[in-house]
């Protein structure tokens, strides 16, 4: 996809609305019906997007082998993620393991579970122990999926040091609900934001630029579409009332949205405005 390529985001928000009102407005503006993504295409996508590293996350919890592998390739996956994947463990709702076969397109060519190394104190005497960013990471990295729960009770009995807090956050698969206690100020999740760790609705209605978080929404409908229904909720009720129906608001949104540096639900308020005047 071209990064001014306007087409997926458009075609994003046209879901939001009536198929028939949708066929219209893509009339209008010369949007033929898009081609079928694959899993492969989409993701090659979302790399050249930059997407936040939560997507990851996102396709992990659809707990489907075929995804896990995509994942598994991903430049920004850390061995902690590529040992779980490798041991097949669910990251949905999924009970059982999700068997992975992981190759580098060669025979005979496996990849081994990466050795991510435990500190002589066990799993929270490292985390514990943590005193520098480096060695929080470290200790941060030994946390497998199922040791969650470990860690909240560890942290709950007596909060762990700061940098341990930081590198236990910004890992994609920490629980919501104890990042929330490592920091529920806006400065820090604004730091966590920038660090890519989003939820679907904050990423829809706080994520700059519209272009590219819209893109992201577009090719997740394929390669995470429980998250994806997640963030269109909170569009929806907007882009009905702003734009619904109305080719004109769908022209302005288009010629704004190459260069909006805003938010989404600013674009979709802007080009109902100016349409209305």
């Amino acid at each position: 996809m071209n990064s001014r390529d306007t087409k997926p985001g458009v075609r994003f928000l046209l879901s939001l609305i009536e198929p028939h009102d949708a066929a219209g407005v893509r009339q209008r503006l010369g949007i033929g019906e898009p081609q079928p993504l694959t899993d492969e295409h989409a993701v090659w996508e979302l790399d050249l997007l930059d997407a936040p590293r939560s997507v990851l996350l996102w396709m992990l919890e659809r707990d489907d082998p075929g995804t896990n592998r995509l994942v598994f390739h991903r430049a920004r996956v850390d061995d902690a993620l590529k040992r779980d994947i490798l041991r097949g463990l669910p990251f949905g709702t999924a009970t059982g393991p999700l068997p992975v076969e992981i190759d580098c397109g060669r025979p005979y060519c496996p990849h081994a579970e990466p050795d991510v190394p435990v500190s002589r104190r066990g799993l929270i005497g490292g985390l514990r122990d943590a005193r520098t960013m480096g060695s929080g990471r470290v200790a941060a990295r030994a946390v497998s999926r199922p040791d969650w729960p470990s860690v909240a009770e560890a942290d709950r009995a007596e909060p762990l040091p700061g940098f341990a807090r930081w590198a236990l956050g910004v890992r994609i698969d920490c629980p919501p609900e104890l990042r929330e206690r490592f920091g529920s100020h806006p400065k820090f999740r604004n730091r966590f934001r920038r660090a890519g760790i989003v939820e679907p609705r904050d990423y829809a209605e706080l994520g700059r630029p519209p272009r590219d978080v819209l893109a992201v929404l577009y090719f997740g409908t394929r390669l995470f579409p429980r998250r994806v229904a997640e963030a269109a909720a909170s569009l929806t009720p907007l882009v009905r009332a702003e734009l619904g129906a109305n080719p004109d608001a769908w022209a302005v949104l288009a010629q704004l949205l190459p260069d909006f540096a805003g938010t989404v639900p600013e674009l979709v308020a802007t080009s109902g405005a100016v349409a209305r005047v």
